[in-house]
């Protein structure tokens, strides 16, 4: 069986008219209007000599757009060519010449760009009118040969220049059919799609919701959790397709809502990469009425392995595969010289797969294409093995496995145990050389750290209870996040370049540490400060710098549970009447309010430094805190008035600040954080 995605809508565009396609925000698109753009966009740029066999490159926006330009391309016989929506000049370029392209539907500005480039809007043609669409002779649609190139989609080469994996008709087809088939897509489906649509991954997902006759909900990105949220609420989305380390965003920003809003949906499919198995047992706990996959896949190959990962949940070895192959998938496993192995733990090879849905070559890279593609084969450079059901087991990247004095070590299986020490947030793990010249190289470890309560030498010591002593790491490098790329997979060639460029040295320190793990906490545990320890944190406040050296503040601390509940009951109150915010919290182990003489025309900055100190100091002996603002407006507003005056606040102070502590209940929520701040000049 054959078949193509223009076609299956065209008989969908007849058969449910009037059924959602796509949407993105409030934008909807049903079948019939999908097909009536696809047809317009087609006849146009036929009309504009755009003819069969010929290329044509979009911006891949996330919008209705972007599916509609993408099929009007190959309606008229063109091939689609993807372009991330960031892409550089030089890289819009690069691809423009490289396929020979006769047009580019892009609305980006383009400042430098070769005039020789035929550039059109992709909006405009979107948005063509009924009037301006009957002025173009109405083109038919015919059906491809299979082995017809219908796309092209570019990735980075190992030279830096991207490099084009063909796909043929047949090829996209059995691509959307296993994605099919390897999650269950129904045609009830609404699939929440916050992934750049030039990504193998995102594509996939995409044709095989609109092959089914579903519903494809568009999303620009996982930045913003909130953003998950008004989409779940608004469509009822059943499905979510996202890469693994999304899920740790949005559930620090979700926090104690992630499972009640997460949960809503039927599955989850994560591609792009492999969760964790730490990730795997946590999701399968929190999402007990949700389906987890994950998924294998590449730009050559589509998502060709596929593991229900709640299936094997209880399944100690299973539970760290990499999936298992469809009945039409072959999977090989090959030695370093190409010969078939029966692999197991201590005998991988690479990863050698076949079926329809692999890519006809590499564009215009006849000696790439004869290295990956070999007598009909797809060779990898995954270094896996299988068990005695076909499950197939990662161990890394070939050149990423890490040869210690022979011992052959998995980053991947490093990381996994690593990642379930409780006070690290991530990891990720290279091969170094041995600065002794022993052992060849030798295992090193960067980490996220999560709170102020991680120490090396009790990781270390967690980590030899639970490998072997070849497979530990010579050093543990702290850093602040870890480097990845847009789909947010690790970059380990950056982690090394940071290897060779400091070594072992951090720029990370205990009180840099504590300012980048602090969260704002507002659920505290049933526990009181220690005296001396209270003490020391306040000391932090009183000498934090003061403007002008007047310090007229002053720090009332409260540690009263009874007068606690009656001020925050005040608050809240007094807050709701004069339509000021004032954010929950639970049980803290004491309040302090910070106020400063009106007089004092820095007040509010003193209060500021010294709570900052205060939360800091606090954050280093593992106490969470949080400030709250509200009595800020209502120092003299009752019942607030007379609860501050009972507590011998003058009169004339303004309380800048309400900080609450106590040691956290659960982990703060890591609020989203725009990328592009800070500027040198």
């Amino acid at each position: 069986m054959f078949d193509t995605l223009i076609n299956r809508i065209k008989e969908l565009s007849q058969k449910q008219p009037d059924k959602m396609a796509a949407a993105f925000k409030a934008e909807q698109l049903t079948y019939q209007q999908l097909m009536t753009k696809i047809k317009a966009i087609g006849a146009i740029l036929a009309e504009q000599n755009v003819k069969k066999g010929d290329r044509v490159l979009f911006t891949a926006l996330s919008k209705p757009e972007m599916i509609a330009a993408y099929l009007g391309v190959q309606y008229c016989g063109a091939v689609a060519v993807f372009l991330d929506k960031n892409a550089t000049v030089e890289s819009i370029s690069f691809v423009y010449q490289d396929t020979d392209a006769v047009l580019l539907l892009t609305d980006k500005p383009l400042k430098g760009i070769d005039s020789q480039i035929n550039i059109q809007s992709l909006k405009k043609l979107y948005h063509a009118d009924t009037d301006e669409c009957s002025r173009y002779k109405e083109i038919s649609y015919i059906m491809p040969e299979e082995n017809e190139i219908a796309e092209l989609l570019f990735t980075t080469g190992t030279t830096g220049k991207p490099k084009g994996v063909i796909l043929t008709y047949k090829a996209v087809f059995n691509i959307l059919k296993n994605t099919i088939e390897g999650i269950g897509i129904r045609e009830d489906e609404r699939v929440l799609l916050p992934l750049p649509l030039n990504h193998s991954f995102a594509l996939r997902v995409l044709r095989a919701v609109l092959y089914q006759g579903a519903t494809v909900i568009l999303q620009n990105g996982f930045t913003f959790a909130k953003e998950i949220e008004n989409n779940q609420t608004t469509y009822q989305c059943t499905g979510l397709a996202v890469v693994p380390a999304s899920i740790e965003t949005i559930a620090r920003q979700m926090q104690g809502q992630f499972a009640e809003i997460i949960g809503k949906f039927r599955y989850i499919e994560a591609g792009a990469g492999s969760l964790t198995i730490e990730q795997r047992k946590r999701l399968v706990k929190l999402l007990p009425n949700t389906t987890i996959y994950n998924t294998w896949g590449s730009s050559e190959s589509g998502g060709a392995l596929f593991i229900n990962v709640t299936e094997i949940a209880d399944d100690a070895q299973k539970i760290g595969a990499l999936g298992k192959p469809l009945s039409e998938i072959k999977v090989r496993v090959l030695d370093e010289s190409g010969n078939e192995i029966q692999s197991d733990r201590d005998h991988p090879g690479r990863m050698s797969l076949k079926g329809d849905m692999q890519m006809a070559g590499y564009w215009n890279r006849k000696d790439l294409t004869e290295e990956t593609l070999k007598d009909g084969w797809l060779l990898t450079s995954d270094m896996v093995y299988k068990d005695a059901d076909g499950y197939v087991y990662m161990l890394g990247r070939a050149d990423d496995i890490i040869n210690v004095g022979g011992e052959k070590v998995s980053p991947i299986e490093v990381e996994n145990i690593a990642c379930e020490y409780p006070h690290i947030r991530e990891c990720a793990c290279i091969g170094v050389p041995d600065p002794d010249g022993i052992l060849g190289f030798v295992p090193v470890l960067f980490i996220v750290v999560k709170d102020n309560l991680y120490s090396q030498e009790e990781m270390h010591t967690y980590l030899a209870q639970r490998m072997e002593r070849y497979k530990l790491p010579m050093h543990y490098v702290p850093v602040q996040e870890l480097p990845k790329n847009r789909m947010q997979k690790l970059d380990r060639k950056t982690l090394k370049k940071m290897w060779e460029e400091r070594g072992a040295e951090s720029l990370m320190n205990p009180v840099i540490q504590a300012i980048l793990t602090r969260r704002s906490i507002r659920k505290f545990k049933d526990a009181p400060i220690p005296k001396d320890v209270l003490d020391m944190i306040l000391q932090a406040g009183y000498y934090a710098p003061s403007g002008h050296n007047m310090q007229t503040w002053r720090f009332t601390v409260i540690q009263d549970k009874e007068k606690i509940a009656r001020l925050k009951e005040a608050a809240v109150t007094t807050s709701k009447q004069h339509n000021v915010y004032c954010y929950g919290f639970e049980n803290p182990a004491c309040l302090i309010l910070i106020s400063n003489d009106d007089r004092n025309h820095n007040g509010c900055q003193d209060a500021s430094c010294a709570a900052e100190n205060i939360f800091i100091a606090a954050h280093s002996y593992g106490i969470g805190s949080v400030w709250l603002n509200a009595l800020m407006t209502l120092r003299n507003e009752e019942p607030v008035k007379s609860i501050l005056d009972e507590f011998g606040i003058p009169a004339k102070h303004t309380v800048w600040c309400m900080a609450a502590l106590g040691y956290p209940l659960a982990e703060g929520t890591l609020l989203a954080k725009k990328k592009d701040v800070i500027f040198y000049v």
